[in-house]
């Protein structure tokens, strides 16, 4: 782990997606924060330690689901699947595709395995996975306000974890998407999917992977914008928590309304012509039961400098 001294940071931005606005002074404490993601590796250890089986192992409960055929909830997780024409702007369903038998161990769905990916981002893991991982390591999920100061790497308001270009010098510093998403994929940066969690160079920081290869699961629950910012310098928000359980709620096609953490980072599939959210600022709303090939988290410990690594 890395440790981040307490400071203050503007958080947010202006300059993209309205749920980024606005951009707020906020203030952290010092915490200490995993220098990469969560592995393959790492997850494995936590399962055979304590036999947790992840959301996307377990069949849904029909209640959860009220307008889904009772017959269709089967154990299983999104996984990726590039059409062969260029969709609509808003046909995300046609890249995704729930497959039965996907998860964290099958992550292309069954007949996929781990080999060669152990030291990949671990994937097909729900909120609760991620907090189950967590409490087992005696760690936490990191709040919004810590992911976005630690992926900052001390660049206040920069737009990239490293600067003001998304490839500096023509070299990728980040595993994000090369071409028309989602059908031309030329993985310039040496990637199709997710790469080891170390390939790309840290940020200012020391940390590994703040930007794209998988979305990283947060502890706060969504809300679509920010908090104006703050009307005196006394009363800049320290250490700030997001919105409410029930204000994070939007009901969905299957008729659930499940309650949304905040996702940060972007993720391999994020591209400039359809996902620019391989930013610091940037942030996606995703519903707690939720798993995919794209989403996976890295954990905090918080409490003083001194506290062993």
């Amino acid at each position: 782990m890395v440790w981040l001294a307490g400071a203050t940071f503007h958080m947010g931005s202006d300059d993209h997606y309205p749920e980024e606005a606005p951009v707020h002074p906020v203030r952290v404490d010092g915490f200490w924060i995993d220098r990469f993601p969560v592995t393959n590796r790492d997850f494995a250890r936590f399962v055979e330690d304590t036999g947790h089986v992840t959301v996307a192992e377990q069949v849904p409960s029909p209640a959860d689901y009220p307008l889904l055929d009772p017959h269709l909830l089967v154990a299983g997780s999104l996984v990726f699947s590039p059409p062969e024409a260029q969709p609509g702007p808003a046909a995300w369903d046609q890249w995704w595709r729930f497959v039965e038998g996907a998860d964290w161990r099958h992550p292309k769905g069954p007949g996929s395995s781990l080999e060669g990916l152990e030291d990949h981002p671990v994937v097909h893991v729900a909120f609760a996975d991620a907090q189950a991982y967590a409490r087992w390591c005696h760690k936490a999920l990191p709040t919004e306000a810590e992911w976005e100061y630690a992926a900052r790497g001390g660049l206040d308001r920069a737009p990239f974890a490293w600067g003001n270009e998304l490839v500096p010098g023509g070299i990728h510093r980040a595993n994000t998407w090369q071409g028309a998403f989602p059908v031309e994929n030329l993985a310039e940066d040496g990637f199709a999917g997710t790469s080891p969690v170390d390939a790309f160079p840290a940020n200012g920081f020391g940390l590994h992977d703040m930007i794209g290869n998988v979305w990283e699961w947060t502890d706060d629950w969504y809300q679509p914008r920010h908090d104006p910012p703050a009307a005196r310098p006394c009363c800049v928000p320290h250490n700030p928590r997001g919105g409410s359980e029930a204000g994070s709620r939007h009901a969905d096609i299957l008729g659930a309304a499940l309650p949304r953490k905040v996702l940060k980072g972007g993720s391999h599939l994020c591209a400039p012509n359809y996902c620019q959210r391989y930013r610091p600022a940037a942030r996606s709303p995703q519903t707690i039961d939720t798993a995919s090939g794209h989403i996976g988290f890295r954990c905090v410990r918080r409490g003083p400098k001194q506290e062993t690594k």
